[in-house]
């Protein structure tokens, strides 16, 4: 039987298990969270975005999730700076010229601040002069850095990253560090 484990992952931890690199002892991985063996992410978060990490024993599901030829969708909540205007967000749903290609078409609106999100530690950078937003992304591909490159063509660099979905799972119901079986 298949082992899905969906996981709320927190800003600053790395999307594996180990960390061998040059900051080893101070960096968290998964393994400060997660106690269940024989499962591996399918995809991946950078240690500076947050939200959904689906997590499985199933090597053909791990494919399917993180291989873009599938087009699994993964929608994300990018706290950008400035505010995008109908042009900025019509280049989003396009695509968008990145120094690797182009991008597919993406899903992208403005949306309220999420009503159940909990506090980044740090907190992101606030400058009174400029104002920020919402904008929610949807995307099929999965290049790295990839919403955060977009949001940048625009003109609005992001500030804040979680992805809020991947295919049906989600992270409702889930705060920040916790996990639960899907």
């Amino acid at each position: 039987m298949t082992r899905i484990i969906l996981f709320n992952k927190p800003f600053n931890v790395l999307s594996q298990f180990t960390d061998r690199g040059i900051e080893a002892s101070t960096r968290q991985t998964l393994s400060d969270f997660l106690e269940v063996p024989s499962v591996y992410p399918a995809g991946r978060l950078d240690r500076d975005s947050e939200g959904l990490l689906v997590l499985t024993d199933n090597g053909r599901l791990q494919s399917q999730i993180s291989n873009p030829r599938h087009e699994t969708p993964k929608t994300y909540w990018a706290q950008v700076e400035g505010l995008p205007d109908e042009a900025a967000l019509k280049a989003l749903r396009e695509g968008i010229q990145l120094k690797d290609g182009m991008t597919a078409p993406a899903k992208a609106r403005l949306i309220d601040p999420p009503e159940s999100l909990w506090p980044r530690m740090p907190p992101i950078r606030v400058r009174k002069s400029i104002p920020d937003c919402w904008v929610e992304l949807t995307i099929t591909e999965g290049r790295n850095r990839q919403v955060r490159r977009m949001t940048a063509a625009i003109g609005h660099p992001t500030l804040r990253l979680i992805r809020y979905s991947v295919g049906n799972w989600s992270i409702d119901g889930l705060d920040s560090g916790e996990s639960r079986e899907a």
